[in-house]
């Protein structure tokens, strides 16, 4: 199963919405809620790819794969079961 980070703030809807669309495909994800924390906001800007500071930002398997929108475009173009299938790599 792949390893999923979603960073959220806690009154945000699109943050909701992802994290239903997860919930309902049955995902285990880590959510770190950044409300009013400005370095732990920066951190995942610096994981980016994009210097995105809105949330949510959705990480499969340490892949930026962007907000809400970029996660249900996934979805609806059948490529988000593929990315949460692949197994997180592990180190030898």
């Amino acid at each position: 199963m792949a390893n999923v980070e979603v960073y959220t703030w806690s009154t945000c809807p699109f943050c909701r919405r992802a994290k239903q669309l997860l919930d309902h495909k049955g995902v285990n994800y880590t959510e770190y809620v950044l409300d009013g924390d400005e370095a732990a906001r920066d951190a995942m800007v610096a994981r980016g790819t994009n210097g995105r500071r809105s949330v949510p930002q959705i990480f499969i398997n340490d892949h930026h794969i962007g907000g809400n929108d970029d996660l249900q475009a996934l979805e609806r173009q059948g490529q988000l079961d593929g990315l949460l299938a692949e197994a997180t790599a592990i180190a030898p």
